[in-house]
């Protein structure tokens, strides 16, 4: 009889702690094109006050269930997450050649900050936020995209790139930006070149702006995602996971928001 107890006691007490994490797909348009990007927070803490919000930008492949993960992580923590939908119709994709054809559609475009503060602006609709604790965060394609956000002058409190491309900062985006930033990158990365880094960092310091630039021996592209080793098998060069650099660029997210949400 005890155990019986016991065992229902262990039940309800799972479904408690699993009916707190609220998570749902967001219909959205962005000048005309149909998007669905992906809502997650815990309904026990927002229920009771406004919490920071993470604006999520997803990797090349999509808003696939990798960035959904990511999401998630961030509602337990105590965080409203909004995962963009960059591509419309929430597509997504395995193959490197698609990836490419959807990506390069955006990046470098004004469409990718557009489709950007599309995101952010949903993340703000949902009255869960508090509009003055945002950041965005974003992985490889994602992180371009973050960087790209910002620069527009878009109210956030930082922004976190995890092996993201590094767009240089325009000469005008530091009258504009007041978000401080967080550079997680592969030390080995093939994708992001020494040039590339390069560039970036002179743009950063030029500007002047907030900055923190962290890089993992050993890493190279797209070193969080435990399915880059399987992307790498599959023939796409310069990827691969590295679970101490995943869990060691998570952790100084972590730090990170505590400097900027104060918590």
């Amino acid at each position: 009889m005890k155990a019986i107890f016991c065992g229902l006691l262990s039940l309800v007490l799972s479904v408690s702690v699993q009916a707190k994490l609220v998570t749902k797909t967001v219909s959205y348009e962005q000048n005309g094109t149909k998007l669905a990007g992906y809502l997650a927070y815990d309904d026990e803490v927002t229920g009771k006050r406004k919490e920071p919000g993470v604006v999520v930008f997803p990797e090349w492949w999509g808003l696939d269930d990798y960035i959904k993960g990511r999401a998630d992580q961030l509602a337990k923590m105590g965080y409203v997450a909004f995962a963009a939908d960059m591509y419309g119709d929430g597509q997504t994709t395995t193959q490197p050649a698609k990836a490419e054809e959807l990506a390069s559609q955006l990046y470098g475009k004004p469409l990718m900050a557009e489709r950007a503060q599309a995101a952010l602006d949903q993340l703000l609709k949902t009255g869960l936020v508090d509009q003055s604790k945002v950041a965005a965060i974003g992985f490889c394609f994602g992180g371009a995209t973050s960087l790209a956000l910002a620069y527009t002058g878009a109210p956030l409190a930082g922004v976190v790139t995890f092996h993201g491309g590094l767009i240089p900062a325009p000469a005008d985006a530091a009258q504009k930006v007041k978000a401080k930033f967080l550079i997680l990158h592969g030390a080995l990365d093939p994708r992001v070149n020494k040039e590339a880094v390069d560039n970036f960092l002179k743009s950063m310091n030029e500007g002047k702006f907030d900055f923190q630039f962290i890089e993992y021996s050993g890493a190279v592209h797209a070193f969080t995602n435990p399915n880059a080793d399987k992307a790498r098998a599959a023939g796409l060069d310069g990827v691969g996971y590295n679970a101490e650099a995943a869990a060691r660029s998570w952790n100084q997210m972590k730090v990170f928001f505590g400097e900027i949400f104060g918590r």
